[in-house]
């Protein structure tokens, strides 16, 4: 389709959206911008939702076996009879919140909502490749997280396998009680949830290669796009081998197969399966759980670069090496998984192939937070909100990831496998990280999406109460990990070994309830703001990348008339051949002015 068809079809598109009704402006949109938007706030409901239970399990930890009236409210006369919950719903309560925060917050939210709303502005696009596929994923994640509401609420109770949903736990109806009705749907949703994760990624794909505008080459793309690019294909390859093991887990616990099970006795029944392995179902787990870790990470450090860039007034560090690190962490996520597995019965041998690989991992991630410093590194910051999250996601990230270090070699893993060690690992490289990235979006880009500005005070309020309580939680949780403490325990008062500890327990307790009470702050900042916040200027932060040449207020299409031509890359700041501090995509070359090196 040449330039000027493509336009005029815009064109009438435009007449025809001015007879737009609530339904289709709002609910059933292809508006990317639209879409964004319900991507955010079904993330934003899930996210209550997950930190939420969060608090309600760690008060068990902290308290346990004590009563307290709101677990009967919350939980019901079954799970938490006068008050004291019950242990079937902890488990339950420890496998929705992980399997709500990883998917439904952090990959859907975190990149459902940015990918849909800068792809297009960022590469000069009227749209996605496809409006109504990208309305359709949308509804299918929607679907889906109603389902996965749905399952608490069945009479067994929801599923309380773990997030990671390993057999015989999920494959067998009758092993405990969230293994029944709660735990099929839990499949179903994630099925659907998978399909739409699938749509989106091929829209971004396709986006990305085929409207970029005149002038706007892969190496003028700024690294937003290249993370969410490359997270979209990592994807497409890893979401469906997901999908096919938990078809295969469906087939085990409708129809009789045994794909995942073998040898089986419940209460000295000795059951029919035979020839299957829990250990197949773990790979093809862990062959999408792990590169899920950076489908969740490498968006908020597509983000993290941008807004470092924009608030520090000068270019990325780096920029082809951060380039050529997404497409090695994209590379390697893939090829690593067995780290998972270290004490499940695999091979040795492959646990010493995984270690080298997983080792091999923190080269490019090394490369990425030495290039985030250096572009603080004398740089005039402008610590606004969004810039304080980015700052502290490279902390957790360094932080979280040193730790990785020790669980990625099969020696070291065996002593802290399944403990809280474990748990503090990931939260901070992945679960506090990629939140911090997401808010740091939300700060940066919500004049994009509303048109208004968010409370600065009250952003500051957010960041400083967020970053000590998240230490406050995951910090100590190292320490009472190297101590032995396994996760997952509804109760430690049955170990005398581990009494020492309680104290430790009550003091993330005590951290993860003001971190959590304290995201209250945003939720008022975010929602008051969006009818009441200070208008919004066309470029508040003076960025020099394309989303802020559009106009303010929305239109179906982005820019009235032409699309913006670009003629440079997107980090040019503090440029000597300019007398101001910015020089936006658009600006044409001066004469005589040379390309700035990336």
């Amino acid at each position: 389709m040449s330039a000027e068809a493509h336009d005029h079809g815009h064109d009438l598109e435009h007449e025809h959206h001015h007879k737009e009704t609530f339904i289709t402006k709002y609910i059933f949109s292809i508006d990317h911008k639209m879409i964004s938007k319900q991507y955010l706030i079904t993330g934003i409901i899930m996210g209550v939702i997950g930190v939420g239970m969060s608090m309600l399990f760690r008060m068990q930890l902290a308290w346990p076996e004590e009563s307290f009236k709101i677990f009967n409210v919350l939980l019901g006369d079954k799970f938490a009879p006068d008050g004291v919950m019950a242990n079937d719903i902890y488990l339950a309560l420890v496998t929705i919140h992980g399997t709500i925060m990883v998917f439904f917050v952090l990959t859907a939210g975190l990149s459902g909502t940015f990918s849909n709303l800068l792809i297009p502005l960022q590469i000069g696009a009227r749209d996605m490749a496809s409006g109504f596929m990208n309305m359709v994923s949308y509804w299918l994640f929607f679907v889906s997280a109603v389902i996965m509401l749905c399952s608490l609420f069945v009479e067994a109770g929801p599923a309380s396998s773990g997030w990671t949903i390993y057999p015989p736990l999920s494959a067998l109806p009758q092993a405990i009680p969230g293994s029944g009705m709660g735990m099929t749907l839990w499949l179903v949703s994630m099925a659907i949830f998978i399909a739409s994760s699938l749509m989106g990624s091929l829209n971004y794909i396709v986006t990305v290669i085929n409207l970029r505008t005149k002038g706007m080459t892969m190496t003028r793309l700024p690294l937003t796009i290249w993370c969410f690019f490359v997270t979209a294909i990592i994807g497409v390859v890893s979401f469906p081998v997901l999908l096919s093991a938990a078809l295969l887990l469906i087939f085990d616990r409708s129809f009789g197969t045994s794909f995942f099970l073998s040898d089986i006795y419940i209460a000295g029944e000795v059951l029919h399966y035979q020839g299957g392995s829990p250990v197949l179902f773990e790979h093809l787990f862990w062959f999408l759980g792990h590169p899920e870790v950076y489908i969740v990470i490498l968006p908020a450090m597509g983000i993290v670069s941008e807004v470092m860039a924009t608030n520090s007034r000068k270019p990325i560090f780096g920029y082809r090496a951060m380039i050529m690190s997404v497409l090695a962490i994209a590379f390697l996520s893939t090829i690593v998984w067995g780290h998972h597995m270290f004490i499940s019965g695999m091979n040795p041998f492959l646990g010493s192939v995984f270690t080298f690989t997983t080792l091999l991992i923190a080269i490019p991630s090394a490369v990425k937070a030495f290039n985030w410093i250096t572009t603080l590194w004398k740089g005039n910051l402008q610590l606004n909100p969004a810039m304080l999250f980015s700052i502290g996601m490279v902390s957790t990230f360094i932080t979280g990831g040193l730790t990785g270090i020790i669980l990625g070699d099969s020696t070291l893993d065996i002593n802290v496998h399944d403990t809280y060690f474990v748990v503090a690992h990931f939260h901070l490289v992945m679960g506090i990280s990629a939140l911090y990235g997401m808010f740091a979006g939300v700060y940066h880009w919500f004049p994009r999406l509303y048109g208004r500005m968010l409370n600065k005070n009250l952003g500051y309020v957010h960041f400083w109460v967020s970053a000590i309580s998240a230490y406050g939680v995951f910090f100590p949780m190292h320490f009472i990990g190297l101590a032995g403490l396994p996760r997952r325990y509804y109760t430690n008062t049955n170990f005398p070994l581990f009494d020492d500890l309680q104290n430790v327990n009550v003091l993330i307790t005590t951290f993860a309830l003001i971190g959590g009470i304290f995201q209250l702050v945003f939720l008022y900042n975010f929602f008051s703001s969006i009818f009441y916040g200070k208008k919004a200027v066309q470029n508040p932060w003076k960025s020099t990348t394309l989303e802020w040449t559009a106009p303010v207020e929305h239109i179906h299409g982005n820019w009235p008339g032409e699309i913006p031509e670009v003629h440079r890359w997107p980090y040019d700041y503090s440029n000597p051949a300019h007398d101001v501090d910015f020089v936006p995509q658009n600006v044409p070359m001066k004469e005589g002015e040379e390309v700035l090196h990336h």
